[in-house]
């Protein structure tokens, strides 16, 4: 490496900034991701329930349907 690059005139003080910038950012990045993943599972959650909700209510649809007789009846007119 040549002695005019800028790792080499850099000053320890100047290494140590830079890696307290880069931790510091680490830190925000990981909050950023551990929030992100928080909001993820609840909507994973949300979705799974709301799954389990449309598949009981097309059961109950299909039993209402057996129960009116099927779909042997003509459908409603049209005004």
């Amino acid at each position: 490496m040549p002695a005019d690059s800028p790792l080499h005139s850099e000053t320890s003080d100047d290494r140590d900034e830079r890696l307290d910038d880069l931790e510091i950012k680490f830190a925000y990045q990981q909050e950023t991701i551990d929030s992100l993943n928080e909001t993820v599972t609840k909507q994973w959650e949300l979705i799974e329930k709301l799954r389990r909700q449309i598949s009981r209510l097309e059961g109950r649809l299909v039993e209402m349907s057996e129960w009116q007789g099927g779909d042997n009846e003509p459908p409603p007119p049209h005004y």
